[in-house]
């Protein structure tokens, strides 16, 4: 799933509605004036859609919009993607400590950083250890200490209280 704001929902669609219109893509300037964008803000757009793999720059500098298959979700601000997107490696970081923890459910710290860091979601440090405190606070993950390592236990989340 590719998590988008509204506005570069909003300028995605428009550009695959204009670029019907022309053969050889789309000019930021057509996109700036037709959505009333400021030159930085449609610029810092571009570059958001371009690094989800939306849209893609010609060789002449037109933009053009890709067809994606995966489902497109649309929130309000940068910081609800980056929430969507935490709640998405969190999901798929569950899936590799399920697979990785002993019958009893326990995985050590060391194993569980080094496959976050160098395994198939190849995160970063910073973002290794928010999934894990984020983890640690659903209740999905619990700290222990034995023979003198640090282990997870992996349990089930925290009932929501509203």
């Amino acid at each position: 799933m590719i998590t988008i704001t509204k506005k570069e929902n909003m300028v995605y669609n428009q550009l695959k509605y204009i670029q019907l219109d022309y053969d050889d893509g789309v000019s930021a300037n057509i996109i700036k004036m037709d959505l009333d964008l400021s030159e930085h803000e449609l610029k810092e757009i571009l570059e958001n859609l371009e690094k989800k793999g939306l849209i893609y720059h010609e060789e002449n500098g037109k933009i053009r919009a890709k067809t994606v298959q995966e489902k497109i979700e649309v929130v309000n601000t940068q910081k609800e993607v980056k929430i969507a997107e935490l709640n998405h490696l969190e999901a798929e970081a569950l899936e590799i400590i399920n697979e990785l923890a002993s019958e009893k459910g326990i995985i050590s710290r060391y194993t569980l950083e080094g496959h976050l860091l160098y395994g198939p979601l190849k995160v970063s440090n910073f973002r290794m250890y928010h999934i894990i405190i984020s983890l640690e606070n659903k209740g999905i993950l619990k700290k222990l200490q034995k023979n003198n390592a640090e282990y997870y236990e992996v349990g089930s989340p925290k009932p929501f209280n509203s």
